[in-house]
């Protein structure tokens, strides 16, 4: 018998192109969603109560074209913004309006364009906070936030650290969370939570003594009350989705 051993090499010769091909046109495929990305250009607003770098740092990691706003006249020139926040509610959202920061960013959702909300930025979004006091906030989602009370005294406060979330079912949701799995680990640090009256605009819970709203993602509002610079390989993915989102 007479083996065609030409022929066996042409075919496997063939086939190691095709793999090859394969390889080069989902390179490609990356690098068009990656460039994507780059031409989106989101905003940072700094207002004097957020963790900038560290926001930065991960939309850059998300290969986004990021850049910090100290203007409210600035928002409008970005497809997307990002609102962090570390401190106390009524300094922060007096800040706000003082700088008339509440309007802009009022103004920027109307116009259809992405805002997402971190920790502090997230509950600014809240129509009022009861932290030493009761101060009106932004009113782009309705509902209120408000301190933990336990009956298990065994938990502090700060609610500090990593904790479970179990993603809701809507599909808004599911843009923010994409692939992840029903239960996904996020890291927090407050002492107060917000609650929207509807909870279909809830995209995710988390329980520490009580249920409470983790995040929210309703047309082109979203926020978490965690940190999702901070949440790794998953905090990234929730980023990336929302640049995603930017048109």
């Amino acid at each position: 018998m007479c083996i065609n051993y030409r022929y066996k090499n042409h075919s496997a010769a063939t086939k190691k192109r095709k793999y090859k091909i394969k390889e080069v046109i989902e390179h490609i495929i990356k690098d068009i969603d990656r460039l994507k990305k780059m031409t989106k250009k989101i905003a940072v607003i700094d207002y004097g109560f957020g963790n900038i770098k560290s926001v930065l740092n991960a939309l850059h990691h998300c290969n986004a074209e990021a850049h910090v706003i100290d203007s409210p006249s600035k928002i409008l020139d970005f497809g997307g913004a990002i609102l962090p926040g570390v401190g106390a509610f009524g300094p922060a959202a007096d800040f706000l309006k003082s700088k008339s920061f509440d309007k802009a960013i009022c103004n920027y959702v109307d116009s259809g364009k992405m805002l997402y909300g971190i920790c502090l930025g997230f509950q600014l979004f809240f129509t009022k906070s009861y932290e030493n006091g009761e101060y009106e906030g932004l009113n782009l989602i309705s509902g209120e936030v408000k301190k933990f009370e336990f009956e298990d005294k065994t938990l502090k406060l700060p609610h500090m650290g990593w904790n479970n979330i179990e993603t809701a079912n809507s599909a808004y949701s599911k843009k923010m969370f994409d692939t992840m799995g029903g239960k996904e680990t996020f890291y927090f640090v407050h002492s107060y939570y917000g609650m929207p009256k509807d909870l279909s605009q809830a995209s995710s819970f988390c329980n520490y003594g009580i249920n409470f709203c983790s995040s929210v993602a309703y047309q082109n509002v979203w926020g978490s009350q965690f940190h999702p610079e901070k949440s790794g390989e998953k905090g990234l993915k929730i980023l990336s989705n929302f640049i995603n989102e930017v048109k």
